[in-house]
């Protein structure tokens, strides 16, 4: 006890012998009002910094931080934490207060590029309703500086001067209260984007550039909240058919040709079915359907294999055991309200099994994104290499000993265009940050080292040089230099430096991706253009050469667009393509909300298109009016054969 504490006490002793002087009295008094503010004050400031770390919280904090926060508690945080399990419900309307009210529009450009006088922009629009009403249908209104173009999706475009005006598709029309949707869009302007202002239904909105909103309308379609949600038996649930045959149905190639473990020659031909890359955490269109019969009826309707677009974040949230929300409807699809994110893909890959499926991940974009696959590469700044990587060895490992898996696609449409540089797209014999020949070998190995039963979709790239001797290193910006196809479909460099497996390249298919006029107005589609003219343009030489040299196995990983001139000739022509060279396939797509080529299914996304189907079930597997599906031991949907009974092509 020190010198000054023993003084404060013999003079407290002896003012309790002698009675309280009134000056003491008045002493104390004022000492006491002090001390009482000093403490007023002290809770003030304390309870002013909590404000103040709550509301500048990150809402990307990992679950381990906030754990290792809650582990730090003291005695007297625990007392507080019991007053608090009766909330305040004047702090409650504090809070509420807080949250920015009516519309917020939300936009990011992670990906431009040039386009003659346009700046092109791949950019993602997130609507977000905090007003007091649940929205049924919404017109957005955008003035954007010096805007020249916009093809979109998720919405009805429009470009008018600089306004751009977007009204809602059939399927997202509602927007819950405290409800999101996003819709996406490849944007010209010339100069950087920037949006000056947005206008819903007429009301100005809080316009934020950075992270954007997405789906979230549950409660929008949750339409039996008023029940009580009987809690499932995920395991149960989960558990796979018993009919399965675990290991039978892996895959290998032998020159152009994929063949079963009895070396029967197979075709796949199925279908894509995008969301788990979007930001909906789950296939998209679950919104207006049920997950188990969808399923069912793209079974149903004889395609053998879906392709899952994916992000690379998304798969590492998993492996990190953090489960983004998926947006479904709560009442069509009331068992997935017991399961996460990732369950819920677990549960579609047994759905799959007990259909006779097969299924392709595809690694869509590196950044959970509707505009994701704008993106010249597989990192970003997010999202890096070691990422990417991870991403791929992690799905492989997990699922290694599940044979509805039979194949990987490294990566969805690598680009990039003459004058970008180091960030576009390259296919050399480097080791280069860019070169997609280099990167997908290495991705490659790490799959193949979990799993080395799967297929490997590699995908071509958007350039490459007209003169690789001089040019190899992608130096020259002149765009006269290079051979130009769609993103992911030029794999002209196959025959200067082909993939490299090693001892599995007999695991090697190379994807590439082609569409008609719609979707852009290539060079050869100009004038009356051909089958014969296609192929000598475009096909022939920069992919279609690696199927008719017996080089590898090809499967052209989208295909697709509207039943309309002056897109239908070119389906026709690349239906004859895949039909009378038995070339695999996956369809874009099944959705109904793909802005630059429809879906399979309407906006209800149950009722087919039956005119879209009747064209493409030309191209499907089919024996004695059977489809084939790529099981050994279960048969494709109702109207399916297995392999095992299956002639072979």
């Amino acid at each position: 006890m020190s010198d000054e504490k023993k003084d404060a006490n013999s003079q407290q002793e002896n003012v309790g012998k002698k009675g309280i002087n009134k000056k003491l009295i008045i002493a104390f008094a004022g000492m006491g009002a002090v001390i009482v503010g000093l403490v007023i004050a002290l809770i003030l400031v304390a309870t002013s910094g909590k404000k103040d770390v709550d509301s500048s919280a990150s809402k990307a904090e990992s679950s381990s931080a906030v754990a290792s926060e809650t582990d730090d508690t003291s005695e007297e945080d625990s007392v507080a934490d019991e007053s608090e399990d009766e909330p305040d419900d004047e702090e409650e309307e504090s809070k509420d207060d807080k949250k920015e009210k009516g519309f917020i529009i939300s936009y990011s450009g992670d990906n431009s590029w040039q386009d003659g006088d346009k700046v092109m922009t791949g950019m993602e629009i997130g609507i977000e309703n905090n007003s007091d009403e649940a929205l049924k249908e919404w017109t957005l209104e955008l003035e954007i500086d010096q805007l020249k173009s916009c093809d979109g999706w998720n919405g009805n475009f429009k470009v008018k001067g600089n306004k751009l005006t977007v009204t809602n598709a059939d399927y997202n029309g509602e927007i819950a209260k405290g409800g999101s949707t996003s819709i996406g869009c490849n944007i010209g302007t010339g100069t950087k984007l920037n949006v000056k202002s947005a206008k819903l239904n007429g009301v100005e909105c809080t316009v934020k550039k950075g992270k954007v909103s997405q789906n979230n309308n549950n409660n929008n379609n949750n339409q039996n909240n008023d029940k009580k949600v009987t809690e499932k038996d995920v395991k149960k649930l989960l558990k796979r058919t018993s009919k399965a045959k675990q290991g039978d149905d892996w895959l290998h190639t032998d020159g152009s040709k994929i063949l079963d473990k009895d070396g029967k020659e197979v075709w796949l031909t199925g279908v894509n079915w995008f969301g788990y890359n979007t930001g909906t955490n789950t296939f998209d269109g679950l919104w207006n359907s049920e997950l188990v019969s969808s399923v069912e009826t793209i079974a149903d309707h004889g395609f053998n294999l879906i392709r899952v677009p994916m992000s690379a974040e998304l798969i590492n949230q998993w492996s990190e055991g953090e489960y983004p929300k998926a947006n479904y409807n709560n009442a069509y699809n009331e068992e997935l309200n017991s399961m996460n994110s990732l369950e819920i893909f677990d549960y579609f890959l047994k759905l799959a099994e007990e259909n006779g499926l097969k299924v392709m991940p595809d690694i869509h974009s590196a950044e959970t994104n509707a505009s994701g696959h704008t993106v010249n590469l597989w990192y970003t700044d997010k999202v890096t290499v070691k990422d990417y990587y991870h991403a791929l060895e992690w799905l492989a490992d997990r699922y290694k000993d599940n044979d509805t898996i039979v194949a990987f696609d490294l990566k969805n449409e690598p680009h990039g265009k003459s004058n970008e540089g180091d960030a576009a797209a390259i296919w050399n014999d480097s080791k280069d940050a860019n070169n997609w020949k280099y990167v997908a070998e290495t991705a490659a190995s790490k799959v193949l080292a979990k799993n080395p039963n799967v297929l490997i979709m590699v995908e071509g790239i958007e350039i490459y040089p007209k003169n690789i001797k001089k040019n190899g290193d992608y130096s020259s910006t002149n765009s006269d230099d290079y051979y130009f196809n769609w993103w992911g479909g030029n794999l002209r460099g196959v025959k200067d430096y082909p993939i490299d497996l090693g001892k599995y390249q007999d695991k090697l298919v190379y994807s590439p991706h082609d569409y008609g006029p719609t979707v852009y107005q290539q060079p050869w589609f100009e004038g009356d253009y051909t089958y014969k003219s296609l192929m000598k343009d475009c096909w022939k030489d920069n992919w279609f050469y690696i199927q008719k040299q017996d080089v590898a196995p090809l499967l052209i990983g989208e295909w697709g667009g509207f039943m309309t001139e002056p897109n239908l000739t070119w389906m026709t022509y690349m239906r004859k393509l895949i039909k009378d060279n038995h070339v695999n396939h996956t369809f874009w797509c099944f959705n109904a909300n793909s802005g630059d080529t429809g879906g399979l299914v309407k906006d209800d996304f149950v009722t087919w298109d039956e005119e879209k189907y009747d064209f493409v079930k030309e191209v499907l597997w089919q024996e004695g009016g059977k489809f084939v599906g790529l099981d050994h031991a279960i048969p494709l949907g109702d109207n399916g054969i297995t392999l095992k009974k299956a002639k072979g092509l």
